[in-house]
């Protein structure tokens, strides 16, 4: 395999560069625009499990697997093409990106600031015996980058929003992204109408912390805009059929906001709203800003104005504190909200982290059952919600791969459904009956629709 890599990195005539993201839509994002420097004669776009003479990974630091996954990553590359040139990017070649340069393997890290001069920096791609990086003071990164993805034919992510002001104790994203700011309005605008012209169908909108839209706009600390503002304006767009939010803080999801969506054109009935803990005193020692009665409220206002609406949770088990009382608060809490799905996440010890220093840490061994307790619980409310679901009339998007003689497609209140492959189906919009769910969980039609 090696000595095959070799020689085919001797006979290209242009190198070859393949990208890898790990995390969030808005990593996905910023992947895709800085890929598109490369769309250039002087560079060929491969798959990252083909040899290339560079490899790019967009890392996360949420957690400690993703920091793993990125170690496993290098040495698939190395093991590909061991000339290969690796770049490290992202959040995580932010916070550390020392250690990153250090791994073996790994050529070149940029920092929040750099990561979207990547072809810049490739002038010698000759691996050295150690890797070099550049990375600025985090309190230095104040400008906005605009980003949106066009991989997919059928929907696209678009960045709004980037850095967070919120000090959640367990979250490196601030110090990995800086300061909250915002991409103008007409930007955004000029982008969507872009992603448009692409025939993608839908928009899903990404930031670190969206409802905070308005902030940093044009360099200002106010708010020039909101995030009801961005709404409204993108809702506008005719020819842009899907608008998707992709996760909103519950103390930012406002009456108005929760309105608009149920009366908007475009925007589907989707949200996600991250709880972590449905035990107050816990909410407290992450520094959440609301507290379990506020997400209630804000759960019960969407379902009130769109029952139909999907609702996602991201949560959290295993924080220091998380008694089998809290725990059980917040399995509790989420047993009696009519929600359609969890994320489910295991503490993670992260450097540089306040919640790294507090008292009462949560053995792992707990902390990995409790999260199979959530897990169980997340797929009986996605079975239910699919359940609920049956008998009615949904527009589905189709996708643009066939999955084992499927196509696949999202209905507008996120309800994953699959029909035999007809590639004439691929990035339309069906009216389609929902009439049974298959034996690996996918949502079946009545009868066959027509391409």
């Amino acid at each position: 395999m090696i000595d095959y890599a070799r020689e085919i990195s001797q006979k290209v005539s242009k190198p070859r560069v393949a990208f890898y993201t790990l995390g969030c839509k808005l990593n996905f994002s910023e992947t895709a625009t800085i890929s598109r420097d490369f769309d250039s004669e002087r560079y060929e776009h491969v798959a990252f499990d083909v040899p290339a003479e560079i490899y790019v990974i967009n890392t996360c630091s949420v957690t400690e697997n993703a920091d793993k996954k990125f170690k496993r990553l290098v040495k698939k590359a190395l093991k590909q093409n061991p000339d290969a040139f690796v770049a490290a990017i992202g959040c995580y070649a932010q916070l550390k990106p020392e250690a990153m340069a250090e791994i073996n393997g790994v050529d070149l890290v940029l920092g929040a600031a750099e990561k979207f001069k990547l072809i810049d920096y490739l002038g010698d791609l000759t691996k050295k015996p150690l890797g070099t990086f550049h990375s600025c003071e985090i309190d230095e990164v104040n400008h906005y980058e605009s980003s949106y993805s066009l991989n997919d034919r059928t929907r696209a992510f678009l960045k709004v929003q980037d850095g967070c002001d919120y000090k959640c104790t367990y979250c490196t994203i601030p110090r990995a992204r800086g300061i909250s700011r915002s991409d103008s309005l007409d930007n955004i605008i000029k982008h969507a109408l872009e992603i448009t012209k692409r025939g993608i169908k839908e928009i899903v909108l990404t930031g670190v912390n969206i409802g905070d839209y308005g902030k940093g706009e044009f360099g200002n600390k106010k708010h020039e805009h909101t995030f009801l503002d961005l709404i409204g304006e993108l809702d506008k767009i005719e020819a842009l059929k899907r608008i998707r939010i992709s996760s909103i803080e519950p103390n930012l999801l406002t009456d108005k906001i929760i309105d608009f969506v149920a009366r908007s054109r475009a925007f589907v009935p989707h949200f996600h709203l991250p709880l972590q803990s449905g035990n107050d005193k816990v909410l407290r020692k992450m520094k959440r800003r609301y507290l379990s009665y506020l997400y209630r409220d804000r759960f019960k206002q969407i379902k009130s104005l769109m029952p139909q609406a999907s609702v996602g949770v991201d949560v959290i088990v295993g924080f220091p504190g998380e008694t089998d009382s809290a725990f059980i608060d917040t399995y509790t809490f989420l047993a009696d909200l009519d929600i359609s799905y969890l994320h489910v996440f295991s503490y993670s010890e992260r450097p540089n982290t306040e919640a790294i220093s507090l008292p009462d840490s949560v053995p792992q061994a707990i902390r990995n059952k409790r999260s199979k307790i959530l897990r169980g619980l997340s797929a009986k409310k996605s079975r239910a919600f699919y359940e609920s679901q049956l008998g009615t009339t949904v527009d589905v998007l189709f996708e643009n791969e066939n999955k084992m003689g499927y196509i696949t497609g999202f209905s507008e209140n996120y309800i994953k459904v699959r029909t035999p492959w007809n590639p004439k189906l691929v990035n339309k919009l069906k009216k389609v009956s929902l009439q049974s769910i298959d034996h690996e969980g996918f949502v079946r039609f009545g009868k066959k629709v027509k391409a």
